[in-house]
């Protein structure tokens, strides 16, 4: 079932997919003149934080995760980023080294734009710098949105939001008929809500009893996106 009417996604998307989507050909050539394509395994890394960009990278299939590292290696995931979305640009735009780390979360199919090339096509087109400038403002709000959130809500009502996020990532890769499977790991989940694993073990499996979801394994099945709305109490 679509959630458009009853919780307001817009505010936690980035929606980067826009930017490439239907482009000057002019734009799509400077933008393709030296792009590759690769498959990136599980886990694989994409940059690391504190290095400089060669380039942004695109994604075809798949899924990648941004995240920062503390001093003591612990991860705090940013976003979650999926088919026809980029990363790694920010960086690129503010000449500055990458603010944050982004890696593989599935086996995925992700193209790469040097560096040079995605200069090129920004001073060439307008479209293309509207559409950055507009993506990056509205980035700036989600994240507002993201540090409000872990600062007034509590762990059960963070997860009943990350859960519906997430099931929108891969509602849009879902073919099947049935239930949609989240395909992540406690870890990954409970970096993403801003808590500790077992907190995170312990609400969904609240969650189960009540049945709002279903798992098999480190997948989630969401039942009732509705009661997770209730839930995330999100106006």
């Amino acid at each position: 079932m679509s959630i458009k009417g009853i919780f307001p996604i817009d505010k936690w998307d980035f929606k980067s997919e826009s930017i490439m989507h239907d482009l000057p050909q002019e734009v799509y050539e400077l933008l393709e003149k030296h792009k590759s394509e690769q498959i990136y395994k599980k886990n694989n890394v994409l940059f690391r934080e504190g290095t400089f960009p060669s380039g942004i990278f695109f994604i075809a299939r798949g899924k990648v995760k941004k995240y920062k590292t503390d001093k003591e290696g612990k991860e705090q995931i940013i976003y979650l980023a999926g088919p026809g979305e980029l990363v790694g640009y920010h960086a690129i735009l503010s000449g500055d080294r990458y603010p944050d780390s982004a890696a593989v979360m599935e086996d995925s199919v992700i193209s790469f734009i040097p560096k040079e090339d995605f200069i090129k096509a920004v001073e060439f087109s307008p479209v293309l710098n509207y559409r950055l400038l507009k993506t990056l403002s509205h980035e700036f709000g989600v994240l507002a949105n993201n540090l409000t959130m872990i600062a007034h809500k509590t762990v059960k009502e963070r997860l009943a939001v990350q859960l519906i996020i997430i099931r929108e990532k891969y509602k849009l890769s879902n073919t099947g008929e049935g239930l949609i499977e989240i395909n992540i790991s406690r870890d990954d989940l409970a970096n993403l809500v801003g808590t500790a694993r077992e907190n995170v073990v312990r609400v969904l499996t609240e969650f189960k009893n009540e049945g709002i979801l279903e798992t098999r394994g480190r997948k989630i099945m969401v039942q009732d996106v509705n009661r997770l709305v209730t839930i995330a109490n999100q106006k």
